[in-house]
């Protein structure tokens, strides 16, 4: 039997991975806290540890499973920021789900610039009330603006179909754009300087790091409507805010915060929020705050627990060969064992 420490555990997790996990002789032991320096003790006596975007996977970390004998990690998102990849190579195997369901991601997006822009739950606020006055409600059409897409991935692309749905028109900027999508691409600066909205579909990374600054924020168009589902870093939460009290950004749609990790996923309602920036950008009425809830459909999770467990089973069943294995540019680029499907260490 293989044994799973299973860190961020939530009700919502638990059905479809013990479901999967009974199907191929897996046991999970979940565990409400997070992981990091003070609670990876918890894992002793595990084969692999699941972990989720809020963990904290540092050398530090990743040097205790080694000495625990965990072989590998299996992270249940697509996002491994968190993760100290460079550390864990030669001593355990990170994996991730690159895509459980792209369309439950680009969806939220959707629904939160829609929900945004037609002041929807203004009128919800207000109607329970038996307020039906229109007054304050106006929006405008999304049909012939320009979004900006920054990141075309799957879930960018779904974004972008989306979009081409309600008739908006659409640039994007990627790294590494996407060959043959009929997509136009432009350079950042063109992007921010004619973007009515822009939406991130980008991982977080060095590069990417406060992409949305007050550098950019100052290229932008006056009344831009900013669309964060990715993750919270990709934004610098005191520019967007100083951004919003100056009236150059009409709105922000925020699914993620870079300073989350101790706050989303749990009821604070009964607390004082410590987070002074969050209360501010929660107060302003031109922001809509979700806590990181684009992913939560229920094929999202079923998708998310069938492929974790099969990334964890490749590793004991395949010679520790997977496909979703997340690679560390060790330098050996023309003897790439990955590559010649065979393990890295």
């Amino acid at each position: 039997m293989i044994k799973v420490a299973f860190y961020d555990a939530k009700e919502y997790d638990k059905a479809s991975f013990e479901k999967y996990g009974a199907q191929h002789d897996m046991q999970f032991r979940f565990f409400d806290t997070k992981l990091n320096e003070d609670t990876v003790d918890l894992s002793k006596g595990s084969d692999a540890v699941c972990v989720f975007v809020n963990d904290s996977v540092t050398a530090e970390v990743i040097e205790k499973l080694y000495e625990y004998g965990v072989k590998i990690l299996a992270l249940r998102s697509a996002g491994y920021n968190n993760v100290d990849v460079k550390a864990a190579f030669g001593k355990v195997h990170v994996v991730h789900v690159p895509a459980y369901s792209p369309y439950a991601v680009a969806e939220h997006a959707m629904a939160l610039l829609l929900t945004s822009i037609r002041r929807i739950h203004k009128a919800y606020n207000r109607t329970r009330e038996f307020n039906f006055s229109l007054s304050g409600l106006t929006g405008f059409d999304l049909h012939g603006k320009t979004v900006g897409v920054i990141g075309t991935g799957k879930i960018g692309r779904i974004f972008i179909d989306i979009c081409r749905g309600f008739g908006m028109k659409i640039i994007a900027y990627d790294a590494f754009p996407a060959e043959n999508s009929g997509i136009e691409y432009v350079e950042l600066d063109e992007l921010f300087q004619r973007s009515d909205i822009i939406s991130l579909h980008c991982p977080l990374t060095e590069q990417t790091r406060h992409l949305i600054g007050e550098k950019a924020i100052g290229k932008m168009k006056k009344g831009v409507v900013i669309v964060n589902t990715s993750r919270g870093g990709l934004i610098d939460a005191e520019a967007l805010l100083k951004g919003i009290k100056d009236r150059k950004i009409g709105a922000a749609c925020l699914d993620v915060y870079e300073e989350e990790a101790d706050i989303f996923f749990e009821d604070r309602s009964g607390h004082i929020l410590d987070d002074e920036l969050l209360s501010r950008l929660i107060s302003m009425p031109n922001v809509i705050v979700t806590s990181h809830q684009a992913f939560l459909t229920e094929d999202a999770l079923n998708n998310i627990a069938e492929t974790t467990v099969r990334n964890i089973l490749s590793y004991f069943e395949n010679d520790g060969i997977c496909d979703n294995e997340l690679c560390y540019r060790c330098g050996n680029i023309d003897k790439c064992r990955k590559e010649r499907q065979e393990r890295c260490f």
